[in-house]
């Protein structure tokens, strides 16, 4: 199985992340979405994806019952999370608990996940363009923050998601984000820089530059992973993944 293990958040024991791809050569008979699609708001089986989260738990060796992870709606509310479960209308987790994993997926949004091994605060992040233009992300960090961390020692991974390159939007959607994001010379529709504007973002908040990892794949252009744009109802989901460890 290949999976993306980080190496700002993994260089420290205490913090585990990971970001699976589409893994194409994981056969399921009878699946109806190839590869190990981790989204139960797919057109798969329940029970198919259930079977994909055992392949993956059983490769990490991670404890599947700690789980967290959200009905995910494109919004901004972000929940401090104690338990595992799946949580409603949320987009986001932050938590201080160990051995609690929290999970996002994605399939061409970016799933930020950050951490604070010294002063032991998790947080993962759904960010396409609804959630980073609501500001979900900074409030991630700030409730990070509140939670303990320090902007300091926070480690953050973006991954891969939809580049510049691939995201055409309308201009009700271009004019949700500052003209330095906005690509309106090179194409014939607006086009945004999703990543870019997470990062600036995150220096906003007070992350420093050198605790940020943003993946440079693209999802649309990149077959190894989902891409909703790319495959439209066909699209799996991939998942990020962050856990505080002992």
């Amino acid at each position: 199985m290949e999976l993306f293990e980080p190496d700002i958040i993994n260089n420290e024991s205490r913090v585990n992340a990971l970001f699976t791809g589409t893994n194409k050569k994981i056969i399921n008979p009878g699946s109806s979405i190839p590869g190990l699609n981790l989204g139960y708001n797919t057109e798969a089986e329940p029970a198919e994806v259930d079977q994909n989260f055992k392949l993956l738990f059983d490769e990490i060796g991670w404890n599947r019952n700690q789980l967290a992870i959200a009905n995910q709606v494109h919004g901004s509310n972000i929940i401090q999370v104690t338990k595992p479960g799946t949580y409603d209308n949320t987009d986001g987790f932050v938590t201080d608990m160990v051995e609690l994993s929290l999970g996002i997926q994605v399939a061409d949004c970016t799933a930020v996940l950050a951490g604070d091994a010294k002063n032991g605060v998790i947080g993962a992040f759904h960010a396409g363009w609804k959630g980073a233009a609501n500001n979900i992300v900074p409030e991630g960090i700030n409730k990070m923050i509140q939670l303990g961390a320090d902007p300091d020692h926070i480690l953050v991974y973006l991954s891969p998601c939809i580049s510049l390159n691939n995201f055409e939007v309308g201009e009700e959607v271009a004019s949700k984000f500052p003209k330095q994001f906005v690509d309106r010379e090179s194409y014939k529709k607006p086009h945004i820089d999703l990543k870019g504007f997470i990062g600036w973002q995150l220096l906003n908040t007070g992350i420093k530059l050198e605790n940020v990892e943003i993946s440079t794949h693209c999802t649309v252009q990149n077959s190894n992973y989902y891409s909703y744009r790319r495959e439209r109802g066909r699209a799996g989901r991939m998942l990020g993944m962050i856990k505080l460890n002992q």
